[in-house]
């Protein structure tokens, strides 16, 4: 397979589920902010600053209001994080390279990237109320998994793409959980409360893990939702999974056995894989969550890193390990 491909099949799966993991996160928020009691400008802005977004919000706005960071996450053309960029650089990269994706998934991006542009143009109404607009937003990103995972053939292009998706995956599910983190800051009074019960549920259903979890635990209780999120081995969206079908997508490009490695990549995500199969949530609360969540995602940033200088990147007399143009906009 070219790099070229590689490289935009990647990309473009972390651009869509990036994009549906934005709708999350304000989802999250919307949902936290009906028990919350604190201020409304920390509210936000442990949002944008989980997302890593505070710093570019201020030099366009004055103020973290609601109705600002809705705009600046889902349609704001300078941030190239928000939902508008990240569809629109996902069909960006399967434009590229639309010989090597099925029809159905080419045009199932496309309606995807369209939609959006055409909720755009009524961005007054959707940020007043952004509800139906975002599960929109969700029940898109998975119709269009959905066809991909229905009529993509099961080769290096498949992997590639899928280990876009699970790596933006397992950083946005620690990011929501920094979210939680950030909000009960500023008081920790709550912590134990009715209050904290509603906020993690709201957590737990933002990531579409609230009926699965109750399944499993029954009530609703920090350790167990910090189990679940980060250590369950099952659950699609937990970090343990992720990276564990990340690294066994990786092998299955490279033909290296399972407890070996041929590059940095499938080393940093084994030795990743081994601390989550063997951590605990007491250690990690005990250790502090903030400070797992921030190592995890320098990590997996490392592991991106990585797998372009490996897979993406081509030496030449004049450029050498050239970063690819798409790849400034992670």
């Amino acid at each position: 397979m070219l790099c070229r491909v590689a490289d935009s099949l990647f990309w473009m799966s972390k651009y869509l589920e990036r994009a549906e993991n934005q709708a999350r996160f304000i989802d999250v928020t919307l949902n936290i902010a009906l028990g919350y009691r604190g201020s409304e400008d920390v509210l936000w802005s442990s949002l944008l600053h989980a997302g890593g977004d505070t710093k570019n919000f201020q030099e366009h706005y004055t103020e973290t209001t609601r109705e600002n960071v809705i705009q600046y996450l889902l349609f704001d053309r300078r941030n190239l994080n928000s939902v508008s960029c990240c569809l629109a650089a996902a069909r960006e990269n399967a434009r590229a390279i639309k010989e090597n994706l099925t029809t159905e998934y080419w045009e199932s991006i496309n309606r995807f990237y369209l939609r959006v542009r055409a909720a755009s143009q009524e961005q007054t109404q959707v940020v007043q109320q952004p509800h139906r607009f975002l599960e929109q937003i969700k029940r898109s990103a998975h119709q269009t998994s959905g066809v991909a995972v229905a009529t993509s053939p099961r080769g290096e292009g498949w992997n590639f793409s899928m280990i876009g998706s699970l790596l933006e995956r397992a950083d946005k599910t620690s990011r929501i959980l920094d979210v939680k983190y950030f909000i009960l800051l500023p008081n920790p009074s709550h912590v134990g409360s009715q209050v904290d019960v509603v906020q993690w549920a709201a957590l737990l259903e933002s990531t579409s893990a609230l009926q699965t979890y109750r399944r499993a635990y029954g009530r609703i209780q920090p350790t167990n939702v910090v189990d679940f999120l980060i250590l369950n081995s099952s659950f699609p969206r937990s970090l343990r999974f992720c990276v564990r079908e990340a690294e066994s997508c990786l092998r299955a490009i490279s033909g290296t056995p399972a407890h070996s490695f041929s590059n940095p990549a499938e080393q940093l995500l084994g030795q990743m894989t081994s601390q989550l199969n063997y951590a605990r949530a007491t250690e990690i609360i005990g250790n502090g969550l903030h400070q797992f969540v921030d190592d995890f995602q320098t990590r997996l940033n490392s592991v991106g890193q990585a797998i372009s200088e490996t897979f993406f990147q081509i030496a030449t007399p004049t450029m050498e390990n050239s970063m690819s143009q798409v790849q400034t906009l992670y």
